[in-house]
């Protein structure tokens, strides 16, 4: 079914709308969730609130890209849920690993002050992504904001795992020395 088409049934308030997301996106979301939660259980409840938070915005949100909207939703609700978490207890999920591989580059200071900063920070990152190779570009959002592992990226992209590693750790670099050049500092 056309994702117009499954929007059209949110605004209709049809349950089909919701097992007509589920058969469509169902693997796409559970993989977003599960790099975040490294939990199937903790996956399913996210998804389910997925569908639950797309019921309740659509009306009044339409959204143009059904794919990239629930995505959005299942990330957030996912951070949310390992946020939750007793961290050591779950075990180290992509999501924590790619934050810790990006902690050497991304200021962490949590104050007033940053969190005004991080509209500007955030369309920083979006500028120096617009200054990378596709390939790079792709790769760079592939592991740190979908949080795929290294393996999954490689697979994907017909590479190496030391490939994708190697171009992730010189992003990284770059990306801090951008940040640095606008003022942020780590």
């Amino acid at each position: 079914m056309q994702d117009e088409n499954i929007v059209e049934l949110y605004w209709l308030r049809s349950e089909t709308a919701i097992r007509e997301t589920e058969q469509k996106y169902g693997p796409y979301l559970s993989k977003i969730a599960y790099n975040i939660l490294n939990n199937i259980d903790d996956s399913r409840e996210s998804v389910n609130d997925t569908y639950l938070k797309a019921w309740n915005s659509m009306p009044p949100q339409k959204p143009s890209v059904l794919k990239t909207y629930l995505g959005k939703i299942t990330r957030q609700l996912s951070i949310d849920i390992f946020r939750t978490r007793n961290r050591k207890k779950r075990g180290m999920s992509q999501y924590a690993v790619s934050l810790s591989e990006l902690e050497e580059c991304i200021p962490s200071n949590h104050s007033v002050e940053r969190e005004i900063e991080l509209q500007f920070l955030g369309k920083t990152i979006n500028e120096f992504l617009y200054t990378l190779s596709e390939q790079s570009r792709h790769i760079f959002v592939c592991r740190y904001y979908f949080c795929d592992s290294i393996k999954d990226i490689s697979a994907f992209f017909a590479m190496s795992e030391s490939k994708v590693k190697s171009i992730l750790h010189r992003t990284r670099l770059s990306l801090k020395n951008h940040l640095e050049s606008e003022g942020f500092f780590v």
